[in-house]
């Protein structure tokens, strides 16, 4: 699943490229104001903090939610707490789109992540087109000299890469190309396997000084606490958000766990 994900994201990435020129995307993202990631995901906090998700469906579970707000979403997360809001963007499995990245990365003040299958440069700088201020480089999706480019382009522009690892390798590569935030995914994207336990399987691996973030299996406050038990400064939650009755209290309360 993970190869056929990453091989869309790739077409609709040339698809895009061929229509839109990058010399027109590096117009419109040097217009975009900046936010400063390190001053909402810097480790240390005194509690988890929440990326909190934008999320219609998954390859795993199928639809979640219709979401067709996606700026009351985001403005609910915010007001919960949250530290900053995750967009999916790739459209064939998860239906998200760069619009709804825009239109959420135009309404909030924290940082916004676009989430996808990054495999180039172009895809960053489309990115901070459409207002975000983080990417994702998934180690698992790409060799260590795509990751490095990618990680630059997104310096250049003043964005930061949440970059996301499955495996003690993975965490391993991920440290030596720098990464100052890492996230640990307990679902293997090749499977969508859950792993709960991996994330402090995996967590003395990376340095301190380095934020750390929990993917997957966050579905009660106790899932929180128990990642915050394993050290995670922050966690990424999608589908308890956007399937619950009450997004900001929800993120409100996963804070305070």
């Amino acid at each position: 699943m993970l190869n056929e994900l990453v091989a869309g994201a790739r077409e609709d990435a040339r698809n895009r490229e061929a229509t839109v020129p990058l010399e027109e995307l590096v117009a419109k993202a040097t217009l975009m104001p900046a936010v400063s990631v390190s001053a909402h995901l810097a480790p240390g906090l005194d509690h988890v903090g929440v990326i909190a998700e934008i999320k219609r469906a998954s390859p795993s579970k199928g639809p979640l939610a219709d979401i067709p707000d996606p700026v009351w979403l985001a403005k609910e997360y915010e007001a919960g707490g949250a530290s900053a809001i995750s967009v999916l963007t790739e459209s064939r499995q998860f239906k998200g789109s760069l619009d709804d990245l825009a239109q959420v990365s135009s309404a909030v003040d924290i940082p916004v992540l676009r989430k996808d299958f990054l495999t180039s440069t172009y895809q960053v700088v489309d990115a901070r087109a459409h207002g975000a201020s983080m990417i994702l480089v998934i180690m698992a999706a790409v060799n260590d000299a795509v990751a490095r480019s990618i990680i630059d382009e997104a310096n250049t522009w003043g964005m930061q890469a949440l970059v996301e690892a499955h495996s003690a390798d993975e965490v391993r590569r991920a440290v030596d190309l720098g990464a100052e935030l890492i996230g640990i995914n307990a679902r293997d994207l090749t499977t969508f396997e859950l792993d709960r336990n991996l994330f402090g399987t995996l967590r003395d691996l990376i340095p301190s000084g380095v934020a750390t973030v929990a993917e997957s299996a966050v579905n009660t406050p106790a899932d929180v606490a128990a990642y915050r038990e394993q050290g995670a400064d922050f966690v990424l939650v999608g589908e308890a958000l956007v399937t619950g009755e009450n997004p900001q209290a929800t993120v409100r309360e996963y804070c305070q766990s």
